[in-house]
């Protein structure tokens, strides 16, 4: 009989090492949570009930550093055990002092478990020193109390123990990703990996390679083999975000996944069988794109097996004061117990305005007004623009396109016409306002 065996999250960018760590902790009987960024490393943390964690330092956009902060703080007894390639007296140093193991790559599988018994047994079973009180309108990180919030997640609780493939469409900062992580850690796939790929935010001529993988020589400076993102969510999640950004050639073999159950690298004509549950989601309308000829049909109607729509915020206000206090929580905490409260004035406001960059914008509003009041938030610690709303006579109705038109002059306008407050307000970016400003 086998016993339970620990949780382990994994988190490195180096797909090779995520695998050959997973495949020996599975060999150990350990249950094993992969990450390849300190992002998707914190949402896991925070899903799941974790006992060591295992992480490299050098990553991009933020470290193993901040990793190891984040948990100390959160999460002390959490023993943590370094792998990295980069050994230094600096870096030792400071794994010391922050009291994690270290072990350099490479190493061998004795070695490994060596270092993972050690950690294992020098620590006492984690628990965080901060709780959040539970909160019944929680499901997962989803928050809310509205009818249109509860809608999505009678879906989710439908689709979350099987693989059928997801489509989830919204605006901007509705929360697409938040429902694409509730699917995965909810259901019974939840100790697989859970990939996220923005797919506007790789250039288009790496997503390819990103996605599938590369075989060494298959263009300048592939001089290795190595697997994609798909490879790397074997057995679990892939979530494809603005999947409308993917060119045809991606899109053709995101079909071919769909339909065989297989990918082939980028410079190979090998193919591999995956076993992934895909997830994609937009702000933009496929249809359109459809019509435009740069979205597939046959790729759309394969996507859209099972739809799910998030709101935005302005048609579901009641669940503003719950988020709000999400937020003030996130951010207490962040900025070292500054617990504040909200006005109900302030309040009031922020369930009057309608938005336009919905949970996002709401966050960023909340995370400003922290920071800015001593004790309470009031209306002096909010935006100029919240404090006006636009009136609209009920005799002459506008489309959304109008009003979007008008609320973003409004916005600069309050300003002084700086496109950067702006589009902070707004919850947007300056490339999103100068090319809504230029239609």
């Amino acid at each position: 009989m086998q016993f339970r065996k620990e949780n382990i999250l994994v988190v490195d960018d180096d797909i090779h090492i995520l695998e050959l760590l997973h495949r020996h902790l599975q060999s150990w009987n350990y249950h094993t949570y992969k990450a390849v960024s300190v992002k998707e490393a914190v949402a896991i943390l925070r899903d799941t009930s974790i006992d060591l964690l295992i992480t490299d330092l050098k990553m991009p956009e933020i470290d193993g550093f901040e990793l190891i902060k984040f948990v100390s703080e959160h999460y002390p007894k959490l023993p943590k055990l370094v792998v990295t390639g980069y050994p230094s007296i600096q870096d030792s140093l400071a794994a010391i002092k922050s009291n994690v193991h270290y072990l350099t790559k490479p190493f061998t599988k004795e070695e490994l478990k060596a270092a993972m018994d050690n950690s294992l047994s020098k620590s006492e079973k984690h628990s965080k020193t901060i709780i959040q009180p539970e909160d019944k309108k929680a499901y997962g990180d989803i928050i809310g109390a509205s009818q249109k919030i509860d809608k999505v997640i009678q879906i989710i609780e439908r689709v979350k123990d099987n693989k059928a493939t997801v489509f989830i469409n919204g605006e901007s900062g509705t929360g697409k990703e938040l429902v694409a992580r509730a699917i995965h850690y909810q259901g019974k796939y939840a100790r697989a990996p859970f990939i996220s790929v923005n797919c506007g935010g790789i250039p288009e001529n790496l997503l390819e390679a990103e996605l599938f993988g590369y075989v060494k020589g298959a263009f300048t400076g592939a001089d290795t083999n190595r697997d994609g993102y798909f490879q790397a969510a074997h057995g679990g999640t892939i979530f494809l975000d603005e999947i409308g950004n993917a060119s045809l050639a991606v899109q053709s073999r995101l079909l071919r996944v769909l339909q065989e159950k297989e990918v082939v690298k980028v410079g190979s004509q090998k193919t591999e069988k995956v076993d992934v549950r895909i997830i994609a989601a937009t702000n933009s309308n496929l249809r359109d794109l459809i019509k435009k000829q740069t979205f597939r049909e046959d790729l759309y109607y394969r996507l859209t097996v099972v739809e799910i729509h998030v709101a935005p915020l302005r048609e579901r206000k009641e669940d503003i004061p719950l988020l709000v206090d999400k937020f003030l929580f996130k951010y207490g905490v962040e900025y070292k117990d500054r617990f504040v409260k909200i006005s109900p004035e302030a309040l009031n406001i922020l369930q009057r305005y309608d938005w336009p960059g919905n949970i996002r914008e709401l966050e960023n509003v909340i995370q400003r007004a922290v920071i800015m009041c001593d004790k309470i938030i009031d209306v002096e610690h909010l935006p100029h623009a919240l404090k006006h709303t636009i009136e609209f006579s009920s005799e002459k109705l506008m489309s959304l396109k109008d009003m979007e038109k008008r609320y973003i002059q409004k916005v600069l306008n309050s300003t002084n016409n700086n496109k950067t407050k702006a589009a902070e307000i707004l919850g947007i970016d300056r490339k999103t306002i100068r090319q809504k400003l230029s239609e």
